[in-house]
């Protein structure tokens, strides 16, 4: 696993581990998880899914909605791997491919990141600019030169700290999704088509705008985002702590991208509902806006309409300039002042928008939305390849590392995004191109080598030559001497015998050497043998019972570290009957027991335990030679 980074060399510095979550009962303990997860949302709800969804709902009703399930399923999936790297690693994903790929590489892969961040905050630039010009009129060059000033006042909250810039974005959703409420309860939809819409089936000719709708859903800046986000929380550097943190933001995410999903698909329902039922094919954004009214028969549904677009362009701005600035720090090691960054992106995006509303007008702000999303899918498998090989990598994950179903689960997604792009690149490249000149079509064919050369390097190399190795690797002997086999055995659990006793500590750290070198977990286990344990098996709650589980805590968590798991089991009956049960259920490669020295009336007295559980289990059993008092043994009742 890697090493923490250093001061210098953390992600968000301003921002990093200034949460606490240290806090008492499983809800507060929640609430303090909670945040990294709803501003990824906001990426989710931005005006670019409001171009998709409408457009997608207006020309195919309900058909499409199974998309927006597929996409979100997709989503929340590498979110969630993208949360599990920045916690276990210590590392966001932009920090992951530096460490991991050539330069030339690394540096490829950030101008494609910047293009990705460039095209989301285009969306942002054309939803706040058209928003604005919907609900007072503005004109939509005027909006230009608002969207440039409006980012100071997000990066004045920004200043006020991590919380409070959550609370402010959980209040923009929150606008966003009454807004929506608002509006599905007067379009009355079909609720019957909507059911319907939920089974997969594909129009041909609904590609381009599904493509669009993966794009704007499952969207590559948002996985660099988030693997830094879950890094403002101050999370201790073991085991336990790691794995809650995990537990937490994969509710936080499950909670935050189903609200995003339940406001895209009110959009698409509310196209669908006003204006495919009616025939009506909307190609932009302010020919929604100005049909509601009269068709949901409300003034209050246009108002409605432009204030959640506003808030949508206004929430997404600032994850944004978060991304970009994760970006530029993690692949170059460069620090910008967050205005600047902001200002610079803001720049990049503003020329394109300037350029279509003066050569097309409103028409060219709605298919540049439309284009900005696609242009975020293609860039999707360049940042979802390499988040799934670092989140599979036993060398960095540890024992985190993704298990096998969810390497499937994770390549199949990436499978479906590389293949849906393929698929349009070609179909785009045969219409744009139809009789453009010949360098042009040189021109085009050397960045498709490029692409397809970079995607081919990140997908299939890893598989041949694994990742950077962290650790060293013991051979691999196939016979020893006289021909015998010899051979490396794995241990990967083991399961320590305690008595709660002063004897312990040696047992411990015997066997926290055998759990470091393997790589192993452990699980410390203590058997109760009292008479009331005895009478009353596990129903007893003895004294001594309370005592030994609050002893069993303690040592597990003072010994723990970033990657060594220890668990904890109490039995109470026969020291031997639970210790042999113990073993078998819980498929431990070996067992550590400490033993007294005893001999004869003392084994008579004291037992026989190691003679016995040695017989009765099938793994090696490592005895630990401790300095025992029989009368402390008498005195604890075991």
């Amino acid at each position: 696993m890697s090493q923490k980074p250093g001061t210098a060399d953390v992600s968000l510095g301003d921002m990093h581990r200034s949460v606490s979550v240290q806090k008492n009962g499983w809800f507060r303990r929640l609430m303090a998880f909670a945040g990294p997860a709803y501003l990824v949302s906001v990426g989710y709800m931005d005006p670019g899914n409001w171009a998709t969804d409408i457009e997608g709902g207006a020309r195919f009703g309900y058909s499409l909605i199974w998309v927006l399930l597929l996409s979100n399923l997709m989503a929340l999936v590498l979110q969630t791997l993208s949360a599990r790297l920045g916690i276990v690693t210590g590392h966001d994903l932009a920090q992951g491919c530096k460490r991991e790929y050539p330069p030339a590489l690394s540096y490829f892969l950030w101008v494609l990141a910047e293009i990705a961040i460039a095209a989301c905050d285009l969306a942002e630039v054309l939803g706040t600019i058209i928003g604005l010009n919907l609900l007072f009129g503005l004109p939509l060059i005027w909006g230009c030169l608002v969207t440039v000033f409006d980012t100071f006042l997000l990066l004045a909250i920004q200043r006020l700290g991590m919380r409070k810039m959550e609370a402010f974005i959980l209040m923009l959703v929150g606008t966003i999704g009454v807004c929506f409420l608002i509006e599905i309860f007067l379009a009355r939809p079909d609720w019957g088509g909507v059911l319907r819409g939920m089974v997969p089936h594909l129009d041909p000719s609904a590609l381009y705008i599904v493509i669009g709708i993966i794009g704007a859903t499952v969207m590559p800046h948002n996985l660099y985002l988030h693997s830094s986000l879950v890094q403002s929380r101050a999370i201790e550097d073991t085991y336990t702590a790691k794995k809650e943190a995990c537990k937490y933001n994969l509710i936080d995410s499950s909670i935050a991208l189903n609200g995003a999903l339940l406001i895209n698909a009110a959009i698409l329902v509310l196209a669908a509902a006003g204006f495919y039922s009616r025939g009506i094919v909307v190609t932009e954004i302010q020919q929604a806006h100005s049909l509601l009214a009269p068709i949901l028969g409300a003034s209050i549904a246009p108002v409605a309409f432009a204030v959640a677009l506003i808030a949508a362009g206004q929430s997404s701005t600032l994850t944004g300039t978060l991304a970009g600035q994760i970006v530029m720090e993690g692949f170059l090691s460069i620090r910008l002042r967050p205005w600047l960054r902001r200002l610079l992106t803001r720049s990049i995006a503003l020329t394109p928008a300037v350029i279509a509303i003066v050569l097309m007008g409103d028409k060219g702000a709605y298919k540049l939305l439309i284009l900005s999303q696609v242009v975020l899918s293609l860039q999707l498998p360049f940042a979802t390849i390499p988040l799934i090989h670092f989140t599979s990598d036993p060398k960095k994950m540890g024992k985190f590392a993704n298990t096998l179903w969810v390497k499937i689960l994770a390549w199949t997604i990436a499978v479906i995004i590389v293949v849906l792009n393929m698929k349009l690149v070609f179909d785009q490249l045969s219409e744009w191109l139809g009789d453009a000149p010949l360098p042009l079509w040189i021109f085009v064919a050397l960045c498709v080598v490029a692409l397809l050369g970079t995607l081919a390097y990140i997908t299939f190399i890893p598989f041949r030559r694994g990742g950077k190795a962290w650790a060293e690797v013991a051979p691999s002997v196939s016979a020893g001497a006289d021909g015998m086999d010899i051979h490396p055995v794995p241990i990967r659990h083991i399961a320590v015998a305690l008595e709660h006793s002063a004897g312990d500590g040696e047992i411990l750290s015997v066997a926290l050497e055998m759990a470091r070198r393997n790589g192993a977990r452990m699980t410390l286990l203590h058997v109760v043998q009292t008479p009331g344990t005895m009478v009353y098996g596990q129903e007893s709650q003895s004294i001594h019972r309370s005592e030994d589980e609050e002893y069993l805590r303690n040592l597990a968590r003072a010994i723990e570290g970033p990657s060594l798991a220890v668990e904890t089991m109490l039995r109470v009956g026969g020291t031997v009957e639970q210790i042999v049960a113990a073993v078998e259920e819980l498929k431990v490669d070996m067992l550590v027991l400490g033993s007294h020295g005893h001999r004869g009336l003392q084994d008579v007295i004291y037992g026989q335990t190691i003679t016995a559980v040695r017989h009765r289990v099938g793994v090696p059993v490592l005895t630990v030679r401790t300095t025992f008092r029989g009368a402390e043994r008498a005195q604890r009742g075991v």
